[in-house]
């Protein structure tokens, strides 16, 4: 279960398990949602927020934050989804404590 990113708290990962299309959780206290990123043209990032089942979805505060760092960080997020699933190469948590916009 890697970890790819923590920001404000939220805890952004993918299963090693995973599926298309691509997709990142985001849990934090107990709560888990996850965002799809569909790739359009090769540059633009559609992002859809989903439950887990069997969870309880982020708060909106954290929902909000979440699809805004997915938003910001789509093309990152992708990247890491191949170099972790298609390429067999391991990634590296990141940390951000700004907040992104």
């Amino acid at each position: 279960m890697p970890k790819l990113y923590e920001y404000l708290g939220i805890i952004i990962l993918f299963y090693a398990n995973e599926h298309e299309p691509v997709h990142v959780h985001g849990r934090k206290g107990g709560k888990e949602s996850k965002a799809e990123i569909i790739v359009k043209d090769g540059t633009e990032y559609i992002i859809t927020l989903k439950s887990v089942a069997g969870k309880p979805p982020l708060d909106n505060n954290d929902l909000k934050a979440f699809k805004s760092f997915v938003t910001v960080y789509a093309e990152k997020i992708v990247q890491k989804w191949i170099d972790f699933f298609i390429l067999n190469k391991p990634v590296s948590p990141e940390i951000i404590n700004q907040k992104v916009k």
